[in-house]
């Protein structure tokens, strides 16, 4: 088997040049780690810029680009000649052969005899396909099926995308539906010689599918070629661009390059921090803050983790301290429903019970983790994800990193916690990527030891039912946007380590420590 592969590969022509290997920017690739990471729920970024505006709601779609053409006709490798030379941070690649649709036992039966048209477009689920790429275009996760073309069938697993700056999708029937089309913002047609298409396949079944060459030829005469003929060869009417001999026409990846680059640039999203700023001042603080009663025993441990001189040991005891009395306050917002229960005298005691499913908390890295000890203490079982959000030195514009999010979450009251909110910008990236996951607004607590008045207004208008908890507000953020008074940097101060160049606080400069 492996030899007939290798006669295979010399009989293929040899391909354009090929720019020199860069970073891949695909959740797809094999050869080279890449920055998007769909393994369960694990997602590893490469810095996800802010997909929505001040008001906290979808600035502008994700660029989709369709890739159609015949079987083995190098769609695969044109889109990654594309994304690489395209060069940004953040792109999906989506392939329709994910979406095949389950078969029946007498379909599977078909299959393992290559009776079964997997050419077809009945073959395909356009409903997924449609709403996959849908809530992708709107920045919003998507789970995808992963399918296993040895078996014909889906694997358990599901994979998790996240939306993207650029989507790119390809496929054999990627023109062939009417409401797929409408979701595409470029069409592209990679059209390649029907033998060099018959020898990739040959080539592809055999080494990786286990397919014996009688088995692919069979298919190839019955399916693939009268399906090419009848429902593909005429979509390359309705593409802009089509892209003759594939992959070696590197002028017309070019061309399709530089128009990609305009689109984005007309897209981009200018992130204003000072218009942020501004925005709500002299509003009333919001009805949905709730500021913990300051006490003398609660100023008094705000006097010593704010004091300059106070030893990390103590700023560490005190910050617990606040952060237990923080979550115990948090709780009481929970809803709560009347229960009865029996004393061990026998007698009923009317009381209350939580009347949701589950709590999950979710920490804002790195400060934000050093609440989850307080919060295991006081929610039994309770379920904990991780997001990390880091500032843009150069734009000034919060990027998503890296999310750990537990599943079914959307089900779940979430308590979403970092130490410190002074713009509020990490804060409504944290809050988008909740709802964005399904997650409703009104089951979404942000805590927070301080915040400034800035962060408690951008978040309370983006996200209006949004609980905000905090222990404390100060007044005024200063020209760098820092909390004045403020606490300093938490993270620094709590972990010992060294503080950033520029005095920032923790919550605008996360750091995966």
């Amino acid at each position: 088997m492996g030899s007939s592969a290798e006669s295979l590969d010399r009989l293929l022509p040899p391909v354009g040049s090929r720019r020199s290997p860069r970073k891949r920017t695909t959740s797809q690739c094999k050869s080279e780690p890449p920055l998007l990471r769909t393994s369960k729920r694990t997602i590893y970024t490469a810095g996800r810029p802010p997909w929505y505006n001040e008001h906290g709601t979808q600035s502008k779609e994700a660029f989709a680009i369709g890739l159609g053409g015949g079987s083995a006709s190098g769609k695969t490798t044109v889109a990654r000649m594309i994304i690489e030379a395209l060069d940004v941070p953040w792109v999906v690649l989506l392939s329709m052969d994910s979406f095949y649709k389950v078969l029946t036992t007498q379909q599977q039966e078909q299959a393992a005899h290559n009776n079964f048209n997997f050419d077809h477009p009945d073959a395909f689920d356009f409903d997924l396909i449609v709403s996959t790429l849908k809530k992708l275009k709107q920045g919003k996760s998507v789970k995808v099926p992963v399918y296993d073309f040895t078996t014909h069938s889906r694997k358990k697993d599901w994979k998790t995308l996240y939306g993207a700056n650029v989507i790119i999708f390809e496929g054999i029937m990627a023109f062939a539906d009417k409401a797929l089309l409408e979701l595409l913002d470029m069409k592209i047609f990679v059209d390649t010689d029907s033998d060099i298409r018959l020898v990739r396949r040959l080539r592809r079944d055999i080494s990786e599918r286990g397919r014996d060459i009688e088995g692919v030829i069979k298919q190839y005469n019955k399916f693939v070629k009268p399906a090419f003929d009848q429902y593909i060869q005429p979509t390359m009417r309705v593409a802009d661009i089509v892209v003759p001999w594939g992959s070696g026409n590197t002028v017309a990846i070019d061309l399709i390059v530089q128009h990609m680059h305009s689109q984005l640039e007309e897209r981009k999203l200018r992130w204003d921090m000072a218009a942020l700023a501004s925005a709500h001042q002299c509003h009333p603080l919001p009805q949905t803050l709730s500021v913990l009663k300051s006490t003398p025993q609660v100023r008094g441990m705000h006097t010593i983790i704010r004091d300059k001189e106070t030893s990390r040991d103590e700023f560490i005891f005190y910050s617990k301290r606040l952060m237990r009395l923080l979550i115990e306050h948090a709780l009481s917002f929970l809803p709560f429903q009347d229960c009865v229960v029996q004393t061990p005298q026998g007698q009923d005691y009317a009381g209350k019970c939580y009347a949701g499913k589950q709590i999950t908390g979710v920490s804002i890295l790195r400060a934000g983790e050093t609440m989850e000890p307080a919060l295991r203490a006081v929610c039994k079982d309770v379920r904990i994800g991780t997001i990390l959000i880091q500032t843009n030195q150069l734009t000034g514009e919060p990027e998503l990193h890296y999310l750990r999010l537990p599943k079914d979450i959307s089900d779940d009251h979430v308590i979403l916690t970092d130490c410190t909110v002074s713009t509020g910008a990490a804060a409504m990236m944290a809050v988008r990527v909740l709802l964005d996951h399904d997650v409703p607004e009104d089951k979404i607590f942000l805590l927070s030891l301080l915040m400034a008045e800035m962060g408690v207004h951008s978040v309370a208008y983006a996200f209006p039912r949004v609980r905000i908890i905090t222990t404390a507000v100060d007044k005024r953020v200063n020209d760098l946007f820092r909390i004045i008074p403020g606490i300093g940097n938490f993270g620094d101060r709590y972990f010992g380590t060294d503080a950033a160049p520029d005095g920032s606080d923790e919550e605008e400069v996360a750091s995966a420590s």
